[in-house]
């Protein structure tokens, strides 16, 4: 047998929600609005599935670079390398 290893393994803590969280104002997070260079955190609402970046990015902060679509491009630092991480609004928060 082999273990699978999905987009959310390992993921269990991370991607819950406490049972008295509901779905928390998804729509006010869906229709914020960022502008390039702006710094924002990557906070995965595991509530909205879709444009969920990858949970190693949970908690990272960056610059928005650009847009593609509903999601936004994202540059982080991982270790020495530059990323650009594309996630919906609904993923991000202003710092």
């Amino acid at each position: 047998m082999r273990r699978s290893r999905g987009f959310r393994s390992k993921s269990r803590k991370k991607l819950t929600k406490k049972y008295r969280k509901g779905m928390s104002n998804i729509i006010t997070r869906a229709m914020q609005k960022f502008e390039e260079g702006e710094k924002v955190a990557i906070v995965i609402d595991p509530s909205f599935h879709y444009g969920m970046p990858h949970p190693r990015f949970h908690g990272r902060t960056g610059d928005v670079v650009g847009k593609q679509g509903r999601a936004y491009i994202v540059k982080i630092r991982d270790g020495r390398k530059i990323k650009h991480i594309i996630a919906f609004p609904e993923h991000l928060r202003k710092v």
